[in-house]
């Protein structure tokens, strides 16, 4: 500390995908200001894909984010599909639900074992972690293998899949290939409720907000693959009109736009799906949920790990439903011709809903793109939990070290990709608290 003022600086933030830096301004005892610097370059995916053929951006945008690949491709395959007037059938629609249930589990897993569950262990990794549990994080990795395995067999391999097209998929798996992923799964499905239970016995912080949620409703299913934009708000629209709600805008410390709906923050991801949809999880999943501590809704981020263990439980048994009733495409895809359109498509990624829009030709040449990410639109959100969560500790004995630790769990409470929208954060804290009795 030199003349009142102090420093925390935290040369990189691990267990986040990407690069970023955060500061936490403090002046007269309050934060003046709290961002995430995102200055990881832009990777004009979206500039890359104009001029190209309509039926490439399923293999083009899978290369955004090797966690949640599935996501990219079912949003560009939706877009395309509406711009060209065409609707799959019921049985390559299943397909594609499935094979989205096996992005969900492998990511989910992924962040609740390797990347959120060390903070509320006191863990600097899941590698540490597993020095002291090695059962749990084996339980995890298996967790997550099951999740690998599903997008192996339906997509041809788990990272950036091969045999999604537009129309559908290039070959249908069958059935029993499909059925001997039924033990894995079951098994999975077993330790997803173990997880459920582990995690909601951590200590939360009491830190409940006032967020707008945003996602996807649908009216016979937990959204994943489809729906319409709702919000707690009240809004309640179709893909075709987000342009008309949701603006995108630059700010000076982030290489990815920020969002606003309406000119309001917003927040979307497990907690907003699980808060507008809670009716639609099967009935054992309700009670998983209601047993960890959570009622219909979910406001604190901390208690997110026990949102996404819930959503976990239930993509296992999703996708041991619709193995059970699984009626192989035939064939696999839909023809898909070109015609002078706009299309749109909404998915739910596992952090949250995802947004494309095409403009294509009638000989089928992209002319415009529009991605939108679910951490794109969760960074203001993200911002001002750090910036109330760090207000509420200031204190004239600041612990440095610990209130890093904090923050850099504020963020990864929203499992953020700031690759997709960015492993590195810088915290600096300027400025002092004020003095007590002044």
């Amino acid at each position: 500390m030199t003349h009142g003022s102090r420093r925390i600086s935290s040369p990189a933030l691990g267990r986040v995908e990407g690069e970023g830096g955060l500061e936490i301004v403090v002046h007269d005892g309050r934060v003046t200001r709290a961002r995430l610097d995102i200055y990881e370059p832009p990777r004009y995916f979206e500039a890359m894909l104009r001029g190209r053929q309509y039926t490439e951006p399923p293999d083009i945008t899978a290369r955004i984010c090797g966690i949640c690949p599935v996501a990219y491709q079912m949003s560009a395959c939706q877009a395309i599909e509406d711009a060209c007037g065409v609707t799959v059938t019921d049985e390559i629609r299943a397909l594609r639900r499935l094979l989205y249930c096996g992005e969900w589990i492998e990511s989910h897993a992924l962040h609740v074992y390797l990347l959120h569950a060390p903070d509320f262990l006191g863990y600097e990794s899941g590698i540490h972690m597993a020095r002291d549990h090695p059962d749990i994080v084996s339980r995890g990795l298996r967790i997550k293998k099951a999740g690998n395995r599903l997008m192996e067999v339906i997509g041809g391999r788990a990272v950036h899949p091969v045999n999604v097209r537009t129309g559908g998929f290039y070959r249908a798996p069958a059935p029993g290939e499909l059925r001997s992923l039924i033990p894995m799964l079951e098994q999975a499905r077993a330790d997803a409720e173990a997880t459920v239970s582990w995690v909601a016995a951590f200590d939360f912080p009491g830190f409940d907000r006032d967020y707008e949620f945003v996602a996807l409703r649908h009216p016979g299913e937990y959204p994943i693959t489809e729906g319409r934009i709702c919000a707690t708000s009240g809004l309640d629209i179709g893909p075709a009109d987000y342009d008309s709600h949701f603006t995108e805008f630059q700010v000076d410390h982030s290489t990815a736009l920020h969002s606003v709906l309406d000119g309001r923050t917003y927040l979307t991801g497990p907690m907003a799906r699980y808060s507008l949809n809670f009716a639609r999880l099967p009935a054992g999943v309700r009670s998983a949920a209601r047993a960890a501590g959570l009622g219909e809704t979910c406001a604190n981020p901390f208690r997110s790990i026990v949102v996404r263990a819930v959503e976990l439980l239930f993509a296992c048994g999703e996708a041991l439903r619709l193995i059970d009733g699984y009626t192989p495409p035939d064939p696999p895809a839909v023809d898909v011709a070109p015609r002078d359109s706009t299309g749109y498509g909404c998915t739910e990624a596992p952090r949250g809903l995802l947004y494309h829009r095409y403009a294509i030709t009638a000989d089928g040449t992209i002319t415009d793109a529009k991605i939108v990410p679910p951490t794109s639109q969760n960074q203001r959100a993200i911002e001002a939990d750090l910036r109330d969560f760090a207000a509420a500790r200031l204190a004239p004995d600041l612990d440095h070290e610990r209130l890093t630790r904090e923050c850099e769990q504020a963020v990864r409470n929203h499992d953020p990709c700031i690759s997709c929208a960015a492993h590195f954060l810088d915290l600096r804290l300027t400025g002092a608290p004020a003095r007590q009795g002044r």
